[in-house]
């Protein structure tokens, strides 16, 4: 007969190696496929768990990633008084606008029903922003200036620079815009869209700080 304690479905040693993932970054289905099964398996402990820290995990399972996310300070009297684990990073203008318009590109390929992958090259990422640019830009500027923008927003996970295929040595750079960034551009912000977009043009060429994305 076997031990009753075999039986228990998991270990704090298992909680670990799906709770330390999420708080290093995102999961991706696609990435681990193994660790996306333990988190689904494991979701209700780890919500528990989390939740002592002051985190809420926001998992999406149709479109396949998770992540944690501090508490909304108005959640609970004692909220406050936590300390932030997951820090807010204020984000400029421009790279706030084109997180904007990546986001309506992404409801407007989900719309079309073609592909559930968004895939855009620099040069259609450059042509989403030339409409709100200045006229008389320096152009090379720009180019500098809207590369330091991408390479931004791949490190906060919303796009991935794909690689060359096999003998493509002159192909143009690619990225995949992430999904997850409709956990973090909702379809609230975007029905507001182009009033935002009316108030962004009168700041072009600003250093202010947009929405965060803590």
């Amino acid at each position: 007969m076997p031990d009753q304690d075999s039986a228990t479905p998991a270990t704090s040693a298992d909680l670990s190696s799906v709770v330390v993932p999420l708080l290093k970054g995102v999961c991706y289905r696609d990435s681990d496929a193994a660790l996306w099964n333990a988190l689904l398996d494991l979701q209700a402990r780890v919500r528990d768990y989390i939740a002592v820290l002051g985190l809420v995990l926001v998992l999406d399972e149709a479109e396949g990633y998770a992540f944690v996310r501090a508490r909304p300070e108005d959640e609970g009297e004692d909220a406050s008084k936590l300390p932030r684990l997951v820090a807010r990073r204020p984000l400029s203008f421009p790279v706030s606008l084109m997180l904007a318009l990546l986001r309506k590109k992404l409801a407007e390929s989900d719309a079309g029903g073609t592909d559930t992958r968004l895939i855009l090259t620099r040069e259609q990422i450059t042509d989403l922003m030339r409409v709100f640019l200045p006229a008389g830009s320096n152009e090379a500027k720009t180019t500098d200036q809207i590369e330091t923008h991408i390479n931004k927003i791949i490190d906060l996970g919303f796009l991935r620079r794909l690689k060359p295929a096999a003998g493509s040595v002159d192909s143009p750079a690619a990225y995949e815009v992430q999904r997850i960034l409709k956990a973090f551009v909702d379809a609230q912000w975007l029905s507001d869209f182009d009033a935002r977009l009316a108030a962004y043009q009168t700041q072009l060429g600003g250093t202010g700080e947009g929405p965060s994305n803590g």
